[in-house]
C-alpha cells in the first residue's frame, strides 16, 4: 500500500466536502479507536502571542432554510436525537452543540450553511 506525504493528504482533504470529511473521521474512530479531532494540540510556543476572544460557542440553529430535510439529517448526526426531536429543533430553532471549541462551532455552521440552513455561534 502506498504512503501519502503530510501535504499529499491535506491537498486530498481540500477537495473533499465537508460530509465526504466527516465520513472521513468517523471511518478513523471505528478504525484506529481514536476520535481525530479530540487529539490534544501542542501548547504554544513559549513568547508566542495567544488568540484572546471566546474559546468555545454554542451553535444555535435559527432558519432551516428550504432543505429541511438535510438540516434534520445534520441535526441528528451531531445530538444524536431522535427524528422527532431533531424536527422540532429544524422547525423552531434552537441550541444544537452546547460549549463546542470554535473551530468545531466553525466546521458546523459551514456544514449547516452548506445544507441552505442559518446559524449563528453564541
Amino acid at each position: 500500500m502506498a504512503k501519502f506525504t503530510k501535504d499529499e493528504f491535506i491537498s486530498g482533504l481540500k477537495e473533499m466536502t465537508i460530509l465526504e470529511v466527516k465520513e472521513l473521521v468517523d471511518a478513523m474512530k471505528e478504525e484506529f479507536g481514536v476520535d481525530p479531532s479530540a487529539v490534544a494540540v501542542a501548547a504554544p510556543v513559549a513568547g508566542a502571542t495567544v488568540e484572546e476572544g471566546p474559546s468555545t460557542a454554542n451553535v444555535v440553529l435559527t432558519a432551516a432554510g428550504a432543505n429541511k430535510i438535510a438540516v434534520i439529517k445534520i441535526v441528528r448526526d451531531i445530538t444524536g436525537l431522535g427524528l422527532k426531536e431533531a424536527k422540532d429543533i429544524a422547525d423552531n430553532g434552537g441550541v444544537v452543540k452546547e460549549n463546542a471549541s470554535m473551530d468545531e462551532a466553525n466546521a458546523l455552521k459551514s456544514q449547516f450553511e452548506e445544507a441552505g440552513a442559518t446559524v449563528e455561534l453564541k
